[in-house]
């Protein structure tokens, strides 16, 4: 019998095991525990990717400026700290278009949006890119496959559907979380820990029921 209750945590019964959660429908809470759904990336339109690549940019960009501060220092700190300025922009600017540049490229390469295939439990969250041939129609096929498994190995299915389909694939464990960033209005949840940060897509509709699961696990996770 279907059950549905209001709010970004609505439940629809849609099958034995087989749960619709969220306020879209693509969340499906799967047999073995795990909700999952795919997210189709507007790779121009969602700039998130594009800025978290110029922050790593920036970072890396120190490193040569830092190098011509420390050479510049003989000559005064004034002349170093200049140094490193024009070194710092120059390098900057170049890799800024460069980023530009590759990223419109591969979104072109992408049909201008990648699929991600998401895994949520109790415990963590999995981001998986999906190859470029793979079409959401095909991906959200394979969900409802996995949903309608009648096996008794759920788990070893899913593991399977993920890495058939993935070409590349992030899981962050609740328990090592330190931050939590939320950006509502680019659809994305920033689930970070100390040497890694996972991006999290989820529709409009569904926000609301994916925050509230994540930051109510990461117990020791910032929550901004």
């Amino acid at each position: 019998m279907a059950k549905e209750n209001n709010g970004s945590n609505s439940e629809k019964e849609i099958g034995t095991g087989s749960v619709t959660v969220g306020g879209s429908g693509n969340i499906k809470l799967c047999p073995d525990g795990k909700y999952r759904w795919i997210y189709e990336f507007p790779m121009m339109k969602n700039p998130t990717i594009l800025f978290t690549l110029f922050k790593v940019f920036a970072i890396v960009v120190l490193l040569p400026a830092l190098i011509v501060f420390f050479s510049g220092l003989s000559d005064g700190f004034v002349t170093a700290i200049v140094g490193f300025a024009e070194v710092y922009a120059l390098v900057l600017a170049i890799m800024f278009v460069l980023s530009l540049l590759g990223y419109t490229l591969l979104a072109a390469i992408y049909g201008w949006k990648y699929i991600v295939l998401f895994e949520m439990d109790d415990k963590e969250v999995t981001h998986a890119q999906q190859s470029r041939q793979v079409k959401k129609a095909e991906a959200i096929g394979w969900i409802a496959a996995f949903m309608g498994a009648t096996t008794n190995n759920l788990t070893t299915t899913g593991i399977g559907l993920r890495t058939a389909t993935a070409k590349n694939t992030m899981t962050t464990e609740f328990k090592n979380v330190s931050t939590v960033i939320g950006r509502r209005r680019l659809n994305t949840i920033k689930v970070n820990q100390l040497l890694s940060k996972n991006q999290v897509y989820v529709d409009p509709q569904d926000y609301d029921f994916v925050w509230e699961h994540i930051t109510s696990r990461c117990k020791k996770a910032k929550i901004k």
